[in-house]
């Protein structure tokens, strides 16, 4: 026997400035509401009350929340509606109005009573993947997330033909290949050439096919400032070839990551420029380590300082006598090497030297190590232990706050 659910037809709404009317402000809608806001609806909400994520939505100007039951009438010039109050009394009736203005309408509470389903939903790529399984959610969910997945992994190939030219600039993540983003390594996959550095994951680079090329900038002889001179031409040389470029970086891209300079190069060549953000090691290293950068009663600032020049160098643009007379959180990355100097200039400035430091070595990867010590003894542990770089220092008491044993 058929069922009604079986004769859905998939069709791609454009919302664009068209009335949306959602009836209920639950958490129904609280799911629904945010994507047809991303389809750009102009989406009012019809509920005495609402939850706090649909009010701050209608407070911030997203949609427009009528705070009144529902009448009939409500739906005139709508293009589409969602019932999903709590009763199915006025589910039914918006429904029924719905049915009689020929609106396609969602009815949460009872599918089969309703003109339109929602699909479980996601998207990858540019690509919007909708399932339907006869009203069976979790089933439809569940195959939804293996088809992303399997987009993910390589295992369906989704693109039409290449990438256009052009750069993106990719933040790796932290070091755990794992950690990069969802579009980064999208755009990874898809690049014909991969400009990296040491601090970029290198697992990620297998994943490469054999005819993509692969630069280690930091293996260009050259000085510091050529060697970024060198990079950006290669940037803009490839790109100007017909290639897609991703350069890959460490943790954020304009995280001391220079990013921003490539992409100032980028667009002063005509190429076209993408960033995708990462995860800094500054938190996600730390997070990983037990070290929250901030805590509730405990931290409500935290300042990421560069430490590639010491404090009394020309060119250090850090005011350190008042990064010590601040209370919260310092994450100093770059700074194995100038630790004492640093530690110093805090300690003269004001900053107690019982404070409590975290040194985050290789942090994310299987290599990981946290060493705990205080700002007077940093140097010396930092010394002895033998740290060396990749490693971040975090200064304060959140740096006080692991727990004695995880689950």
């Amino acid at each position: 026997m058929t069922t009604h659910n079986e004769h859905h037809y998939f069709a791609g709404l454009d919302l664009t400035g068209r009335r949306v009317v959602v009836v209920g402000a639950g958490s129904v809608a609280q799911r629904r509401v945010p994507r047809l806001i991303g389809a750009g609806a102009r989406v009012e909400v019809i509920a005495p009350e609402a939850t706090p994520a649909v009010e701050a939505m209608a407070d911030a100007g997203e949609l427009t929340w009528h705070r009144r039951p529902y009448a009939d009438g409500d739906l005139d010039g709508a293009w589409y509606a969602v019932a999903c109050a709590t009763g199915a009394d006025v589910n039914a009736a918006v429904a029924a109005e719905a049915e009689q203005r020929r609106i396609f309408c969602v009815r949460a509470d009872d599918a089969s009573q309703g003109t339109a389903v929602t699909p479980a939903v996601a998207e990858h790529g540019g690509l919007l993947l909708g399932v339907l399984a006869g009203g069976r959610h979790r089933r439809s969910a569940a195959v939804r997330d293996a088809l992303v997945e399997a987009l993910r992994s390589g295992l369906v190939d989704e693109h039409a033909g290449p990438q256009a030219p052009g750069v993106a600039l990719v933040g790796g993540g932290p070091g755990d290949p794992e950690l990069i983003t969802v579009r980064g390594r999208r755009l990874l996959g898809r690049a014909d050439v991969v400009i990296t550095d040491r601090l970029a994951p290198r697992e990620l680079l297998e994943e490469l096919g054999s005819d993509v090329e692969v630069v280690d900038a930091s293996k260009i002889p050259y000085g510091r400032a050529a060697n970024q001179d060198v990079i950006n031409s290669l940037l803009v040389e490839h790109a100007k070839a017909g290639k897609f470029v991703v350069r890959l970086k460490g943790g954020d891209p304009y995280l001391f990551g220079r990013g921003y300079e490539e992409l100032l190069a980028c667009t002063d060549a005509g190429v076209p420029v993408t960033v995708v953000p990462g995860i800094t090691s500054a938190f996600g290293a730390s997070a990983l380590a037990d070290v929250p950068v901030t805590h509730r009663g405990v931290a409500h600032e935290v300042v990421v300082v560069s430490g590639h020049v010491g404090p009394h160098d020309d060119q250090s643009l850090v005011d350190w006598p008042a990064l010590a007379r601040l209370r919260g959180t310092l994450v100093l990355m770059m700074a194995v090497k100038r630790i004492g100097e640093f530690a110093a200039v805090l300690l003269e400035h004001g900053r107690d030297p019982r404070s409590p430091v975290a040194v985050i070595q290789e942090g994310t990867t299987r290599a990981q190590r946290t060493l705990r010590t205080t700002l007077a003894e940093v140097a010396d542990v930092v010394r002895e232990e033998d740290v060396k770089p990749p490693a971040i220092i975090v200064v304060g008491p959140v740096a006080d706050l692991a727990p004695e044993s995880r689950p």
